[in-house]
């Protein structure tokens, strides 16, 4: 088992990661403070897996909330229901909620838990392989308001990490693919040689093999762990974790969360990035091939399917929440595995990179 070291000014907190870490019944319990448990899932993920989670927390009084499965319900709507359940049980301060599922559980739990009664403990168990390496880690946790993503909600660190890589094994096709956007990420914002292990051992990955996989989990979690040491609240460097994420959000949104994948959303998104960068001459168009080509080997989607206007995805992208003026503020490429933050890139710039990238797309 592999454990990486999230620190913060607050508190520390390991993440545990290896094959079988659900049955560490005695481990799991040593973050439990108390008889009451609340397990925030969706029926899918339990139908498979929530067996294996329950029988290590057999001595505690476990109520399971289920949600439904899917983006548009990582809402304030689903938020209250979680919060009726707590109080409708009578959960105390030193209650614990365990997020288990992929990442709208994560984030919707994790706010929960940071709602109620003013803060209770919390741990993170992801189920899908961009919770593992993203949103599980870190302690960003929100639900998204009908005008935007990711708009209402805390800073919020849980007590620990569990990540077990047998859960991979059941996940879709469609939602590794969706979670190996992040990792690519990953080497393209920090460390390169880990966007080169992708390129070399794209089949091993593809066929989830279990060493390949813990390396790049870990990998990935050690690069988060490193910068929200150094800026946990995203004032600085931690944004640099945000490339592809403001055009990704923006056509999220206007696919009403259904037409693609956060990660698949991402993807595109970094793509646009790259188009963006060659645009100011931070870098060659070979590099965005290169990205691209990648991309496609994972069966990210590197076209935009539906026919949108880049007005309407610039917009959109005004609402996100790094924009610190009336200039969108991006994550822009610069150098293989090295990224800069541009608070203020000019709109014409942007459409332009937007326009490249969907003309490419009808072809």
């Amino acid at each position: 088992m592999i454990t990486v070291t999230v620190e913060t000014d607050a508190q520390q907190y390991p993440i545990f990661i290896g094959s079988d870490v659900l049955s560490l019944s005695e481990q799991i319990k040593s973050y439990i403070s108390s008889d009451q448990v609340l397990i925030v899932s969706n029926q899918p993920i339990s139908d498979l897996h929530l067996n294996k989670l329950l029988s290590s927390l057999r001595e505690f009084k476990v109520i399971t909330h289920f949600i439904p499965d899917g983006e548009k319900y990582k809402s304030l709507e689903t938020f209250t229901g979680v919060i009726e359940t707590l109080l409708k049980n009578n959960f105390r301060r030193n209650a614990t909620i365990i997020a288990f599922g992929g990442g709208v559980v994560g984030d919707l739990a994790g706010f929960v838990a940071s709602c109620y009664q003013r803060g209770i403990p919390f741990i993170q168990v992801p189920t899908t392989l961009l919770a593992m390496v993203d949103s599980s880690v870190g302690g960003k946790t929100a639900v998204n308001h009908k005008y935007a993503k990711n708009m209402i909600g805390a800073f919020y660190q849980p007590e620990v990490v569990f990540v077990d890589i047998n859960l991979l094994a059941t996940l879709s096709d469609e939602q590794f693919s969706a979670g190996m956007a992040e990792v690519i990420k990953y080497g393209l914002i920090y460390d390169f040689s880990l966007f080169e292990f992708i390129e070399d051992n794209a089949e091993s990955i593809l066929n989830k093999e279990p060493e390949a996989l813990k390396f790049l989990i870990s990998q990935c979690c050690q690069i988060k762990a490193k910068v929200v040491s150094q800026d946990e609240k995203e004032t600085g460097i931690r944004a640099i974790l945000n490339l592809g994420h403001t055009f990704g959000h923006a056509l999220e949104k206007l696919g009403d969360y259904h037409t693609y994948l956060h990660g698949e959303a991402v993807a595109i998104g970094m793509l646009m990035a790259f188009e963006l960068s060659v645009r100011l001459k931070k870098i060659e168009r070979n590099y965005l091939q290169r990205v691209s080509n990648i991309l496609r080997q994972f069966h990210l989607p590197t076209s935009v399917e539906k026919n949108w206007q880049s007005e309407n995805i610039f917009n959109l992208m005004l609402l996100d929440k790094k924009n610190t003026s009336e200039k969108i503020t991006l994550i822009i490429p610069n150098d293989f595995g090295k990224v800069e933050i541009c608070a203020s890139v000019d709109k014409n710039d942007i459409i332009y990179a937007i326009e490249c990238f969907l003309s490419r797309s009808e072809e």
